[in-house]
């Protein structure tokens, strides 16, 4: 028998064919939500680098009261993760600066924060949920494939009444070789897992960072009043 991959495909029965078909599935998700994590943390690092220098820049000039100038910096750098909570500050800011004390004002600020830290973290997140799941169910489901061809042998033995390596060979090549797909999709998708959340990790201080100049810059005006 010719153990070429295409010889090892027409060996294989329809069961072990459902599982390769769902490992390639799993590992053409892998690849997209890779290229596209990619690209957002790619781009996003850029701006929030330099919505974050323009940021402190603005602040160390101005202090708390550029915070009403701190919504235009952050359209100014939309693509940047940290945007959506400089923008949520400057906001809660401009509306309630005006009846609250320095004190209140910094726990709406903080609040306002917190809500749009939760909701960018989420985004930051997007696809990496899924990337989990396959990193660990992808063994799995090659060891099931596995099964079904050592299932697939004892069955070519049964009908043929012998037991020698030419009878047994097909099923074994497909189980060793399902087996081998389903840690080829696992071992990279737990790698690209641990990187990505490594970059949310990152962009999630980065965040908390500007949330407590922006306040911090908040109290030393309330204190310089």
């Amino acid at each position: 028998m010719d153990f070429s991959l295409i010889e090892m495909w027409h060996a294989m029965g329809f069961s072990a064919r459902i599982v390769v078909f769902v490992l390639l599935f799993m590992s053409i998700y892998v690849v997209g939500v890779t290229i596209e994590r990619w690209r957002f943390f790619n781009k996003g690092n850029k701006t929030a680098n330099l919505l974050v220098k323009a940021l402190r820049d603005l602040l160390q000039k101005e202090g708390g009261s550029s915070l009403q100038k701190t919504r235009e910096l952050a359209k100014s750098h939309s693509d940047s993760p940290l945007a959506p909570v400089v923008d949520a500050a400057s906001e809660a800011f401009m509306k309630k600066s005006s009846h609250l004390d320095a004190l209140d004002l910094v726990v709406g600020i903080n609040r306002a924060v917190e809500r749009a830290i939760e909701r960018q973290t989420s985004v930051l997140k997007k696809g990496l949920g899924g990337l989990a799941t396959i990193a660990s169910t992808a063994p799995f489901v090659g060891l099931f494939g596995t099964v079904l061809g050592i299932i697939n042998s004892f069955h070519s033995m049964s009908q043929t009444g012998s037991g020698g390596l030419s009878t047994v060979s097909a099923g074994i090549s497909e189980a060793l070789v399902v087996t081998a797909f389903g840690l080829l999709v696992a071992i990279p998708s737990v790698a690209l897992y641990n990187y990505f959340t490594g970059l949310v990790d990152k962009l999630v201080v980065d965040m908390d960072e500007v949330a407590s100049e922006m306040v911090e810059a908040v109290v030393l005006d309330s204190k310089k009043a």
